[in-house]
Parts: C-alpha cells; sequence; structure tokens
C-alpha cells in the first residue's frame, strides 16, 4: 500500500513546480510552526495569499479543531491548496477561496468571521493589516512573519494606523530565529476598508 503523503512530500512539489520559494522545505514548515504558540488555538482562521499553502497547512495540521481558509487569488496557487488539502486528510474543515483579499474581505461570509488571520510575505504591513483586518472578528488576532530583526520589525507597525483598523498594538515576538508580528482586533473594521482592489498598495495608509 502507497503511504499517504506529508506536509513535506507536498510542499517538496510545490517547489518543483516554482509554486514556493527555493528555502528548504523543513524552513518553510518551521515559519509556520513558529505561529503556533503565539495565540490560544483558534476556532477558525485565515491564511491571507496563501501561496502553496504556507502557512495555512503548517497551522492546519498543528490545530486539528480549527476550520481554516486558504485565500489566494492565484488560480495555479489555489489549485494546488486545493490538491493538497485533500491528500492531506483535511477536507471537513479546511477550504481554499481564490479571490483578491480587498473583494473577499467585503463578502458577508469571511468580513470578521475569523479568530485568527495569519499571512507570510503577503504584503508590506499596511498592506497586509488593511487587507487581513476586516477577516477578523473583535478579540482575533492578525499574526504576520517579519524579519528577524525584532526591533525594526515594531517600527514597521505605527500604532496610530493600526487603530484606524480596530487594531491594537503590535507585540513582536521572536522564536527560533523567526519574528513574528501579533495585534488583536479591538473594534469593528470600518466600513471603508479594505479599499478596491490595488489601492492598500498604491496609496498605503503608512510607509
Amino acid at each position: 500500500m502507497d503511504r499517504a503523503p506529508t506536509l513535506d512530500d507536498i510542499l517538496e512539489e510545490a517547489r518543483t513546480l516554482g509554486l514556493l520559494g527555493p528555502e528548504p522545505v523543513e524552513r518553510h514548515i518551521r515559519h509556520g510552526q513558529t505561529l503556533v504558540g503565539r495565540i490560544e488555538p483558534p476556532a477558525s482562521f485565515l491564511d491571507l495569499g496563501s501561496g502553496a499553502g504556507v502557512p495555512g497547512l503548517v497551522l492546519a495540521l498543528a490545530w486539528p479543531t480549527a476550520r481554516g481558509t486558504l485565500l489566494e487569488a492565484s488560480g495555479r496557487r489555489s489549485e494546488f491548496c486545493s490538491h493538497a488539502i485533500e491528500r492531506l486528510g483535511l477536507s471537513d474543515r479546511v477550504g481554499v477561496v481564490r479571490a483578491r483579499a480587498e473583494e473577499a474581505g467585503r463578502e458577508a461570509e469571511l468580513r470578521e468571521q475569523f479568530d485568527a488571520v495569519v499571512a507570510r510575505s503577503f504584503a508590506r504591513p499596511a498592506v497586509t493589516a488593511e487587507c487581513g483586518s476586516p477577516f477578523l472578528r473583535v478579540g482575533g488576532h492578525l499574526m504576520v512573519s517579519e524579519p528577524p530583526d525584532a526591533a525594526a520589525s515594531r517600527e514597521r507597525w505605527p500604532d496610530g494606523p493600526l487603530a484606524e483598523l480596530g487594531l491594537g498594538p503590535v507585540v513582536v515576538l521572536n522564536r527560533d530565529q523567526v519574528s513574528s508580528a501579533v495585534t488583536e482586533k479591538l473594534l469593528p473594521t470600518p466600513d471603508r476598508f479594505p479599499r478596491r482592489t490595488g489601492i492598500p498598495a498604491k496609496r498605503p495608509l503608512w510607509t
């Protein structure tokens, strides 16, 4: 009997297909694993710009009762994620949404529905915060993988613009030489966010 594929197998395939960066698969997985203990295990999470499924697939395996949504605009990558979910036996609680974040963040079935939003290599902080905050319910957390310099990372997330999105101050945590920025959603996201597709990147709330 053929053995079931592991996450390592699937991400190695993704790397071979050019859907994942050239770093060793173990490093991609470790990046996702460093997020696991940042917050209490959520009931639901959304992976913002999931790519080939990192960190979403890592977290889905680490949080065995959580409902997960992998949000990805690329048809090729979203199709890969769908197959990966099926092969890992996660179809009963993890799904893929193919859409731009600016559009999906205005959909009633997704807006303010998640306990956690996670992101790795999605965009600069201003874009990630504006696109990620609408998916979070009040009390949920945005968690973003950051450069290894924790002090510099804290400066990348100014309190004022975050508050405009309903987010609290960022705490930067470092584990195994991987930094992550974590912020709690304190208030509902104003209706004007996210702005139209492409605008968050063209006219970021901060630089």
